[in-house]
């Protein structure tokens, strides 16, 4: 990846694990970095797995003003309408499959559509998530009912860290070519329509907003950024990203609790 051409003109942030950690909040320090970046002219994007109704306060709070990428690229919304302007969803005979399989194993599985999520159980799994999007979900009977002729934004697997990296292999094989299988949390496995990710997603938002690749920086923390920073003029990788992600990097700060964001406006962006 080569360093992009100054000036710098997009910045394209993921969110949880990098602009925020696990208490959800938006730190003084990258606030305030964040701000002197957009008063240099450079515009700012949220690329996240997370729904829009779980990724707005955020980007409001930021001043952002391109559109936001959700559901790991599935889903691109203008973020002062809430208008979906490009959505990509899992196929309906994959979403059965994803039911089926889930249900067989015993494995919690929530769906998306319509910017809502369903699961068939608020158990601790469910709670988990909640507290991290900020949104509950609703819950049904049956998953399948729901879902009888519908295919879904995103699907995700939530377990324990340490099953869910077990059960990854499971998935895959269940979807085949049919999904794009990433992880965002240790707990999360989330699954897409194959023909998207984070980075086809920035690249066509940087391209409807008149900015070639090399002029566009990405910072992430996790498997499913791995497609953004790979994309991005510079890719840079947050200090509590697994290994996986640092070795696809150009460069890597601190940790989210160090204010890794900041550093990399600061170091790449800013100087």
């Amino acid at each position: 990846m080569a360093a992009p051409r100054s000036p710098v003109r997009l910045v394209a942030f993921d969110l949880d694990g990098t602009l925020i950690g696990r208490d959800v909040l938006l730190r003084p320090r990258v606030l305030e970095t964040v701000a002197a970046m957009r008063a240099a002219g450079i515009a700012g994007c949220i690329v996240t797995g997370r729904m829009y109704r779980a990724a707005v306060p955020y980007v409001r709070a930021l001043g952002f003003e391109a559109p936001m990428i959700c559901y790991q690229g599935a889903a691109i919304f203008d973020p002062a309408s809430g208008t979906v302007m490009r959505e990509v969803a899992l196929e309906a005979p994959v979403v059965r499959t994803l039911i089926e399989t889930a249900r067989g194993d015993g494995k919690h599985l929530q769906l998306y559509r319509d910017d809502r999520y369903y699961c068939e159980a608020r158990n601790e799994y469910a709670a988990l998530y909640a507290q991290l999007s900020g949104v509950e979900p609703i819950v049904v009977r049956s998953l399948l009912e729901t879902f009888s002729e519908s295919g879904a934004t995103k699907a995700v697997i939530v377990d324990d860290a340490a099953s869910a990296e077990r059960y990854l292999p499971r998935v895959r094989q269940a979807v085949g070519d049919d999904g794009y299988v990433t992880r965002s949390y240790p707990e999360f496995i989330e699954v897409i329509n194959p023909q998207v990710d984070k980075g086809r997603a920035l690249t066509d938002v940087a391209a409807w907003l008149g900015i070639t690749m090399e002029n566009v920086v990405a910072i992430g923390d996790s498997w499913n950024d791995e497609p953004l920073l790979q994309a991005a003029g510079l890719g840079i990788a947050m200090g509590n990203a697994p290994a996986e992600l640092r070795e696809h990097a150009a460069a890597v700060v601190g940790t989210v609790e160090e204010d890794g964001v900041a550093e990399a406006l600061e170091r790449y962006v800013l100087a």
